[in-house]
């Protein structure tokens, strides 16, 4: 989920179960039609308090980035268990709610999963290491994981004439029109286009306003990429909170997120 912090899974479980469904996920985009096959969604095993079924619901989003690591957000993994998440599993499945009732169909294959978090995440920081890791029980096979940047990539010069392209499970915007009462649930893996705005030392904002052709991220697509090519640039963390405007994503190209995700890889 992209998400208000430690709101996560409480806010996109409201999304879910009070707006209507919409034809596309992600804000103002387009099905993924198959081109980030290393994109996938973490997924949360919970008990409903009402009639205490098992289910299992869409958190966030994260990135295959070699056989037994995916790239997520932090916030994805730690605090869940106030708001009922008893395990994080992951999949590759570009359809994981097909017949669009808010839960993850049952016939979804679900790889378990370690979940780290980054040692220093903390969300009151300016810098909150909002990044961290799923290591599979099982590798992937069949599948190219997704390429890390070089060091200070977003720094390079003419880099906000560049393309982006994020990548997500999340709640649905289609139209700039409404608030929240406009959002769905995701059900697919969805992508669209953007643009850089502005760079900090551990931030980076990408526009969302379908006005000048970008499209962005909502609820349930934090962890997700934000792509260069083939290259994971930054992760989603949060925006505004009707996903109408902004991206704010973590960067991947600083020496402390490589120097973190380094230590997992071959």
């Amino acid at each position: 989920m992209r998400v208000r912090r430690t709101v996560v899974v409480l806010l996109l479980t409201t999304i879910s179960l009070l707006v209507p469904q919409a034809a596309r996920a992600i804000v103002y985009g387009e099905p993924d039609g198959g081109d980030h096959p290393n994109v996938g969604s973490l997924v949360g095993r919970a008990t409903n308090p009402d009639t205490g079924a098992t289910e299992f619901r869409q958190l966030c989003t994260g990135t295959l980035i070699d056989e037994d690591v995916v790239l997520t957000a932090s916030h994805c993994l730690v605090d869940l268990e106030p708001y009922g998440i008893q395990q994080i599993y992951f999949t590759l499945a570009e359809v994981i709610d097909a017949d669009q009732d808010g839960l993850v169909d049952a016939d979804v294959p679900l790889m378990t999963v370690t979940p780290v978090p980054h040692p220093s995440y903390n969300h009151r920081q300016g810098n909150p290491f909002d990044i961290g890791v799923l290591l599979l029980d099982t590798p992937v096979t069949g599948v190219e994981p997704a390429k890390l940047p070089a060091p200070h990539l977003l720094d390079s010069p003419g880099i906000r004439n560049e393309t982006f392209v994020a990548v997500g499970y999340g709640a649905v915007r289609e139209s700039k029109q409404g608030a929240f009462d406009a959002l769905g649930f995701g059900w697919r893996r969805e992508q669209a286009e953007q643009q850089l705005v502005a760079l900090t030392p551990a931030w980076a904002t990408f526009s969302m306003n379908v006005s000048t052709g970008n499209g962005g991220t909502c609820y349930g697509d934090s962890g997700g990429p934000h792509f260069l090519g083939d290259v994971v640039a930054a992760v989603t963390i949060t925006g505004d909170s009707p996903c109408k405007a902004t991206d704010k994503t973590y960067r991947v190209d600083t020496s402390w997120s490589l120097r973190f995700l380094a230590q997992y890889l071959d």
